[in-house]
Parts: C-alpha cells; structure tokens; sequence
C-alpha cells in the first residue's frame, strides 16, 4: 500500500522524554461524508487535548478513518467507484472538516495503510499467543449498520435498537472467534475497581450490568467471500479478514506505533482518554479491554461518552432529510460560535438536541452580547483613558473552570467564564458607573475589569481558539484600544 494513505501529523507538543497525555475520538466510518454528530465528538475531544497542551503537557491528539467496514465496500460499489478511492476521498472529508472546526489532530490514522495492517495483525498474534483466538462455524444475524452480530434477545421487534428499520443479515459461515467469556470475571472486576474509568457513572452501571448478563464469546473474523476481499488479512489464513471492530480499535494503538515504532507507542500508550458516542460503548469498555488483557498490553485509563443528537426534537435521519452539515453552519456563523453552541448548550455527557433558532438565539445573547459587548465596552474605556497596563502573561485556569475541565463537563466550564464575565465587567460597571468617571478612578476601575477579561480569554483558550487569541491579541498589551467586534450582530 502506498505510504500516502497513512496520515501522521506528530506536532512540536509530541514529547518522546515522557508520557504524553493521549486523547482519542472514536474511529468514524467513511461510508458517507461527516455530519454533525462527528463534529461535536471531534470539538469535545479537542477541548481535552487543548486543556492538556496549554498545562503544558506533552499531548497527542488521534482519530482516523474506520476504513475496513463492510458498510464502506457496500457504499463503494453503490457510488460505482473502488473501494480504496472511495474511502481516501470521505475520509480526506473529515480531515477537512476537522480543519474548518479549528480541530487539531496531531494524528489521523487510515485504517488502510500499511502500517496499521502491520500493528493488527501484530495485535492478533498475541491474542493467538495467549490461547484466546479459535475457529468455529458460527450461524448468527448481523447488523451491518454496527458492523455485529446481536443475539435474538438483544433486539426489539427483532430489530436493532442502533438501526430501527434496517434488516439484520443472517449470516452462517467458519469464522475465528474471540474467548471474551474468559475475561467476564477480570472485566467485571476492573470496571467496579474503576481500573478503567468510564464518565459518566450511569455508563459505567449500564457496562457493569451487561457484563453482569453473562459475556459470550466473539466472532473477529469474516470469510473473504462476505467481506469481498477487504479489510486486514488475518495472519496464516488468508482466506479470513478480521472482524472490523477488532483492527478498528487498533487505531488508538497503531496510529502511534504499535508494531512500528515502539518509542513513540511506549510514550502514548495507554489512551488517557477516548472520546466515544453512547451507541459504541459496548466495544470500548467490554471488547477492548479483553483484547487488550489477552495481548498483555495496558488498558486505557478513562472512556468518556457523549450522548446523540436530535435535531429539532427529531431523530437526525437522511430520510427525514435533517441531517446537519456543520460546514454549513461555519459559513453562516463562523467556527468558534458552532463551537459554543456544541460545547455550552450540548450536555457533555446526555443527549442534546441541535436548533439553529437555538443557535442563534445563543450567538446574539451570550456571544454578541455577552462576550462581545463586553469586550468592546472595556476597551473602549481604557482608550478614551490612554492608560497604559502592567502587561502580566502568567495566567492559569479559573479553579472552577479546570475543576470542571477535568471531569469533562463543558458546559459548566463555560458557564462560569460567562459568570465570571458578568459578575467583574458588567455588574461591576453597574455598580461603579466608569462612563461617569474620569483620571484614577476610571483607571481603578478599569484595572479590575482588564485583568477579568485576560483571565476569560485564557479560560476560553480550549474552547474558542480563535476567539480567545483575538482577545489575548487586543488585550494583553499596555495599550488597550478597540477592535472589530467579535461576533457581529446577525
């Protein structure tokens, strides 16, 4: 495979001295282009990984391309095109998407290149090493929506709770089969120790009681026939491919030199933290552990899970045609404003809904407003004074707002900047009236509320780059003086 479908962007933060903190997103499927249910996660993870770089941790930042789904050879040949193709111009989509949401990848790993065929098959040897990994024929039905196979009593109405409406597959042939019921005891054990942190709590109830029901052992193989001839070969048998979900994870581990480069894999390895939708976490907190524990390999230490999104009160669905574009929603609005509104009105850890009445009543009330008003009134002030300030670039986070970025609760972090913001510009020029003043005492005035809005904008750093860096830039200086509004009134 040519070497341009692996995509390492290793920036200057990469740090091979020590441990970097590690964050991932889930590994999206390149069957369509990206929605807005793939931005949130992308913006949710960036948050972390930005929070990390400016405590000044060495941080790496991974997604990449779920390449090896049979959905994606499905959608190939449904566009007429090849498959490799086809999914090096939708993956390329999410890269480009990320870009525009000011999302700053340090890897996106393609699940077709060399080197992550390479680490898997790496990965499943030890598995066979370590007696986990036999051959059975296995009759079962499958949803190719999850990429798995459900058991009868797992379904409603004999459907999938994932994909209502779709037809589940039922598929008979000899495949290799995983020994997840040997790690029901050492999963179920680390889940209640926490050795693996899943946030928030109710998951990790909701994990802990499915482990409860009894673990079944696992298909991670397909024949080449159903899987036309895609995805990584397993090793000895080239007449098997392995189940997608098994060489997927693997992204977290290959993308940084599992089985290549194993100075760059023993300074990220394990994952701080995977970022994952609700509907995956199954895969996360059950399977990937037990790979995991066969191959001898350390466990991820805290699987953060997001809710889903409707849209308007409804269920986001091509057919009902409500599915978001968010670039759409970046040319009407701009990044950091989407951005706002996935990581303030979106509950971090339930599900959300997604208005653009609700987005714009939020631009005009807290980003124009607010933020902006705000912003233009001091400066303003402190222009009409011609003070010069103490210029002091040793900021740190407000206590609340890192105590809640460390528990991954965004939106409260964002509601106190906004309080913080209200309460030492707006209530205090309410109550000291500077409009009304004039020489020192606008000065003291003034000085109070300078220094707040240098605290916002290193607080807003994670969340809004870019507006943060517009504030920094007209605000920590000696000479404070007007700038373009922020947020233009829509």
């Amino acid at each position: 495979m040519e070497e341009n479908r692996i995509v390492l962007m290793f920036s200057s933060w990469y740090n091979l001295s020590m441990k970097n903190y590690y964050v991932t997103t889930a590994i999206p499927y390149v069957n369509a282009k990206p929605h807005v249910g793939h931005a949130l996660e992308f913006v949710q993870g960036d948050v972390i990984a930005r929070y990390h770089r400016m405590l000044g941790e060495g941080t790496v930042f991974l997604s990449g391309g779920d390449e090896n789904a049979l959905k994606n050879v499905q959608a190939a040949e449904d566009a007429g095109e090849r498959v490799q193709a086809f999914v090096d111009r939708n993956s390329e989509l999410f890269q480009e998407m990320a870009k525009r949401l000011d999302v700053e990848f340090d890897v996106f790993q393609k699940g077709s290149s060399s080197q992550h065929h390479e680490s898997s098959q790496k990965l499943w040897k030890l598995c066979v090493k370590n007696g986990d990994i036999y051959k059975k024929t296995y009759t079962g039905l499958y949803c190719v929506g999850c990429e798995a196979f459900y058991s009868p009593e797992e379904l409603v109405n004999g459907e999938c709770i994932e994909h209502p409406g779709k037809k589940l597959e039922e598929v008979s042939e000899e495949n290799y089969f995983f020994k997840l019921s040997g790690y029901q005891d050492k999963i179920h054990d680390l889940l209640q120790k926490e050795e693996v942190k899943i946030v928030p709590e109710s998951r990790r109830r909701e994990v802990i009681s499915f482990v409860a029901q009894g673990l079944e052992d696992i298909s991670i193989s397909r024949s080449n026939k159903r899987a036309k001839d895609w995805g990584v070969e397993v090793p000895g048998d080239p007449t098997q491919r392995m189940y997608v979900w098994f060489d997927a994870l693997n992204i977290y581990q290959s993308g940084v030199g599992f089985g290549w480069d194993e100075e760059k894999y023993n300074n990220t390895w394990p994952a701080d933290t995977h970022v994952i939708g609700k509907g995956i976490i199954r895969f996360h907190a059950v399977y990937w552990p037990a790979f995991l524990l066969s191959a001898g390999l350390e466990l991820p230490k805290t699987i953060f899970v997001h809710g889903y999104f409707t849209v308007d009160g409804q269920k986001m669905s091509k057919t009902i045609g409500n599915v978001i574009d968010p670039n759409e929603m970046i040319e009407k609005y701009g990044v950091d404003a989407l951005r706002y509104y996935f990581l303030r009105e979106i509950p971090s850890t339930a599900d959300g809904d997604f208005s653009e009445r609700r987005l714009i009543e939020l631009y005009q009330a807290d980003l124009a407003n607010g933020l902006g008003n705000a912003i233009s009134r001091v400066a303003k002030l402190c222009a009409q004074g011609g003070f010069n300030f103490v210029q002091n670039s040793h900021y740190s986070f407000s206590p609340e707002v890192k105590t809640h970025l460390d528990n991954y609760a965004f939106e409260k972090a964002l509601a106190v900047i906004w309080d913080n913001l209200r309460e030492k510009v707006d209530l205090h020029f309410d109550k000291h009236k500077p409009w009304e003043l004039e020489g020192g005492k606008l000065e003291d005035v003034l000085i109070p509320a300078v220094d707040a809005i240098r605290q916002v904008a290193f607080d807003l750093g994670p969340f809004l780059p870019k507006t943060a860096e517009k504030i920094k830039k007209q605000y920590l200086t000696e000479k404070i003086s007007p700038a373009p509004a922020l947020f233009p009134r829509l």
